[in-house]
């Protein structure tokens, strides 16, 4: 690898499986020193005792980035081990499949409070970190749902929306700050949880029929999201900020 993290402090919420592992990973092969948070306890925690014993420096904070309390303490957590925060990927996030028909207020306010209140929060928290340090860079998890409707996403998709509606008035508020704010929009990606739809009721059909929608005839692996986030975060893209980037196998240019 080429270090294009060396020595920056990054924290990953999400860690601990699918695209946040993915990025965890990769960041660490790539020199970066490691908050890695998640809801999961027991598997973020296994996950840094995995990097560190390949020599990486990494840190695990279980929380839930809903509660400002979690939330912070993952930001106070990188800033207490490593002396500041230079990259935050806000990868937390739920992903629930329900029409307007099937969802109930408590699923709205469920997927809301992690995908868009908890998104908020750690942006939050990690830009008046970086302000004081004199700048960083942040990388939002959006979506081909927080960029087109989908049908049977009535609940998901629009909290994508405020991701992807977050980054952009974050990258213009804060560029004089010296922080760049960027999103990823992710087609289908073989996480756990798609992994998983075969065996739910209609889940073979829905996923035959979403790797027909992508123009590539596949779907995306978590390392390929994490590659993009990469550049992102690093110095290549240093004068890119407000950008959502797909990475979706052409979804979004049919």
């Amino acid at each position: 690898m080429s270090g294009r993290l060396a020595g920056r402090a990054a924290v990953v919420t999400g860690a601990a499986r699918g695209i946040g592992r993915a990025t965890a990973e990769l960041f660490a092969d790539e020199g970066a020193r490691l908050v890695l948070t998640d809801i999961d306890g027991p598997a973020v925690e296994a996950l840094c005792t995995e990097l560190s014993a390949d020599g990486a420096e990494a840190v695990p904070v279980a929380g839930d980035v809903s509660v400002p309390a979690d939330a912070r303490a993952m930001i106070e957590t990188a800033v207490g081990s490593y002396g500041r925060i230079d990259v935050l990927v806000a990868n937390a996030g739920v992903i629930p499949l329900h029409t307007v028909a099937e969802a109930t207020p408590e699923d709205w306010d469920a997927v809301m409070a992690v995908d868009g209140r908890g998104m908020f929060l750690t942006c939050k928290y990690a830009i008046e970190r970086m302000s004081a340090a004199g700048g960083g860079s942040i990388v939002c998890l959006s979506s081909i749902s927080g960029l087109a409707g989908q049908a049977g996403q009535a609940v998901y998709g629009p909290a994508k929306f405020v991701a992807t509606g977050l980054t952009k008035h974050l990258a213009v508020e804060c560029a004089p700050q010296g922080i760049r704010v960027n999103a990823v929009a992710p087609g289908t990606i073989r996480t756990d949880r798609v992994r998983q739809l075969p065996d739910e009721p209609g889940g073979p059909e829905y996923l035959e029929a979403i790797v027909q929608q992508h123009p590539m005839g596949r779907l995306g692996e978590p390392e390929e999201v994490a590659r993009a986030i990469l550049f992102l975060a690093s110095d290549e893209a240093s004068f890119v900020t407000g950008a959502v980037l797909p990475v979706d196998g052409g979804y979004l240019a049919r």
